[in-house]
């Protein structure tokens, strides 16, 4: 249902939902940023609309609210272990149609990739998500060309115009909330066309696995990993043991966010090491987001958000990468 609100009148409802749900969005952090001159946007805790950043992209995205950077699974002693609680209230989370998507990247591996993740779905299914609509395209997005630039699969819509809201809902304990505001027809505000166009490549003959083309990477990447974390559909973890100083046989086992970039991720008893070469680890990132994923589950990883070309230090475009790769199979073809 479509509805028109006063902007006070929906943050009185969204303080109202915060008494069961911590609500997440992008917000502006002064100062944040790799210079004191600079801003981050960032997700973090909102109460009032006016905290959220819609003119501009989040640098990080929304997957923290669901995977948690340092997340505690369960506490053990020599005798006993006990599984971690969960967040005592539910989220909300404000995101765009890119990343609506990643989630259903991220439901995938979690919860239809063998196994469910109990810790996930435990998150996952007390969590809303509202949608935030994109009226332009920011730099180095190319969503339209990965297909993730409009989607219907959210739990309400909004907009803030001046002093008014709009919204679109799909979730019975807002239709509620808005009883009494007056119905209109909204829909959602989605970009037609980027200025950064990828061309993917349908399959990736195995001969270019080894290709030199790999080597240019290996050259430039400082294997900071920057470009993992900022993605939203990147899940890769590391275990981590932490035991107590004051009882050396107590302690709590940790799922600690890692990356395919960074040094020793690899890493196995012995000192071997799988892709000590950077170049290496590209490809296997490259691979992953547009060849291997899609093969098995029929979509691409990626998700256009463009952060990771955003956020390198030394300026690797993933986009370019996808372009030169593709270009590289009409080749070999």
């Amino acid at each position: 249902m479509g509805y028109q609100i006063d902007l006070k009148k929906m943050n009185a409802i969204l303080a109202d939902l915060s008494k069961t749900y911590t609500i997440y969005a992008p917000k502006r952090f002064v100062g944040d940023g790799t210079f004191a001159h600079i801003d981050t946007i960032r997700y973090g805790e909102i109460s009032d609309l006016a905290e959220i950043e819609f003119a501009e992209k989040s640098n990080y995205s929304f997957k923290e609210v669901l995977l948690p950077i340092s997340e505690t699974l369960f506490y053990f002693t020599e005798n006993e272990m006990k599984e971690a609680d969960a967040r005592a209230k539910g989220a909300i989370v404000f995101l765009r149609s890119c990343d609506l998507h990643a989630l259903k990247r991220l439901d995938t591996i979690y919860l239809e990739n063998g196994a469910v993740d109990s810790y996930y779905k435990r998150l996952r299914d007390n969590t809303k998500f509202i949608l935030m609509g994109c009226t332009q395209s920011f730099e180095n997005c190319f969503c339209v060309s990965m297909g993730s630039n409009q989607t219907d699969d959210y739990d309400a819509y909004l907009k803030v115009d001046g002093e008014t809201v709009l919204l679109n809902s799909r979730w019975e304990a807002l239709d509620d909330a808005l009883a009494g505001a007056t119905a209109k027809d909204v829909v959602p505000d989605f970009v037609t066309e980027n200025d950064t166009v990828v061309e993917l490549p349908e399959a990736v003959p195995q001969a270019l696995f080894d290709a030199p083309f790999w080597e240019d990477y290996g050259n430039r990447c400082i294997a900071c990993g920057r470009c993992n974390f900022v993605c939203p559909t990147c899940t890769c973890f590391t275990m981590q043991d932490l035991f107590y100083t004051d009882n050396g046989k107590a302690g709590e086992r940790r799922r600690v966010w890692a990356s395919c970039h960074v040094d020793g991720y690899t890493d196995m008893a012995g000192g071997h090491a799988f892709r000590n070469d950077k170049g290496q680890r590209m490809r296997f990132k490259v691979m992953h987001k547009v060849n291997d994923y899609k093969r098995r589950f029929g979509t691409h990883m990626c998700i256009g958000c463009g952060r990771c070309d955003d956020v390198c230090p030394e300026y690797i475009s993933f986009s370019n990468c996808i372009n030169k790769l593709s270009a590289l199979v009409k080749e070999d073809n």
